[in-house]
């Protein structure tokens, strides 16, 4: 009996740790072979290289494919994409994947996609449904939900956004996170190991900063960036743990101002390319807050009970735990947002909070869908028509 193959597409490192929990049921099964394709920052050594933290957990890496991100332009990051769906349609052509399985909204996904679904591929995509309205990813991700074979949602609500689409109930699964689960079985690193390892110590206060480019903000890259840095100049007594911007436009200005702004307060900041998942995790534990506007914010750190100031409205539209303080582009209102992290009454608050996007057996779930859907008319699509309630 032969394999299926499942090809799992990873461009970053966010999008990596994320997937990892899912690759490891995937390995594990005799009844599936795994195929990985690594491509965008992961190969980048301006990003950290972080293909190479994929290969230490054991992992064979089937394909890696380039791209050019030196340039973090609108046309260079298009042009980028259109290499990147020539190379990888090479690749599948000769992996032969049986599903190819993908991860969120990000534009290197879009390029993956049309590839797979040009040669005829199944597309399974994960997080569908969602919203985060100050980004071009939110229009990425809906496109990729038209062309996509099966869903996998975090909560329900996006479950039924995704059936709004006009995409088949029976082909839409609401799982939860994957990044979520992966916390519960992480054994994260303890504080003297976590220092040890930054050659760095924490202070009396800690914040972790995770800031990426509104893409679709009136405010300059540079503008919106430096707003954060001015209310961090702010804090007193506090240490600061970046982590750099990822590759969309404008991630280059704001890596600048991060690099800058460590040198001169080499004394209470430092800044990281990549943390790696345990570090990034266990970097959480130990902090009074994390600041920024990464969907990490939302989806993972209100299972650490603590507190998340997101800003501005690049996740503006995602379903939100009570742990979460929203605040504008502006010093004065994210300053306000962080003292939140050291007024009891909110503390006492957030204690044993929920997290919308945790549910049970995210992994095996999603691997026992892959394993026992049926390919042969699954690239039939029938749009679903909520007001007829028209079936598959």
């Amino acid at each position: 009996m032969n394999k299926r193959k499942i090809c799992v597409v990873t461009s970053t490192r966010a999008e990596y740790g994320i997937l990892k929990p899912l690759l490891a049921e995937i390995d594990a099964d005799s009844s599936l072979s795994l195929q990985l394709v690594v491509t965008g920052t992961h190969l980048s050594e301006k990003y950290g290289e972080t293909y190479k933290e994929i290969e230490a957990d054991g992992f064979t890496i089937d394909a890696k494919i380039a791209m050019n991100l030196d340039d973090d332009s609108n046309e260079a990051l298009s042009l980028a994409m259109a290499q990147l769906q020539k190379n990888i349609t090479k690749v599948f052509s000769d992996l032969e994947p049986d599903i190819v399985v993908i991860l969120g909204d990000r534009y290197e996904i879009l390029s993956v996609v049309i590839a797979a679904m040009m040669l005829h591929i199944p597309l399974a995509h994960i997080h569908g449904g969602e919203l985060t309205e100050g980004a071009i990813d939110d229009s990425i991700r809906h496109a990729v939900t038209k062309l996509a074979h099966l869903h996998f949602t975090s909560t329900e609500e996006y479950a039924n956004r995704v059936i709004q689409l006009g995409e088949q109930p029976s082909r839409v699964f609401n799982v939860g996170s994957l990044a979520v689960e992966q916390i519960k079985k992480l054994p994260l690193l303890s504080k003297e190991e976590l220092e040890k390892s930054f050659a760095f110590e924490f202070g009396e206060k800690n914040i972790l900063v995770t800031y990426h480019p509104e893409t679709l903000s009136k405010l300059s890259p540079q503008e919106q960036f430096q707003e954060l840095l001015n209310a961090l100049d702010e804090l007193k007594d506090t240490k600061i743990i970046f982590t750099k911007a990822n590759a969309d436009s404008g991630g280059a200005i704001i890596n600048r101002m991060i690099e800058d702004y460590v040198q001169k307060n080499g004394d209470k900041a430092i800044a990281f390319s990549s943390l790696g998942q345990l570090r990034y995790f266990s970097t959480i534990k130990y902090v009074d807050a994390v600041v920024g506007n990464s969907s990490s914010g939302i989806l993972e750190v209100p299972s650490f009970y603590k507190l998340t100031v997101n800003i501005g409205d690049r996740q503006k539209g995602r379903t939100q735990a009570k742990s979460i303080v929203n605040a504008k582009i502006l010093q004065k209102d994210i300053k306000k947002a962080i003292y939140k992290a050291y007024d009891k009454n909110f503390l006492q608050m957030i204690k044993g909070v929920q997290n919308p996007y945790e549910l049970e057996g995210t992994s095996k779930k999603i691997k026992e869908v892959l394993l026992s859907v049926a390919l042969n008319s699954i690239l039939q699509k029938k749009f679903y028509d909520i007001k007829e309630g028209c079936d598959e």
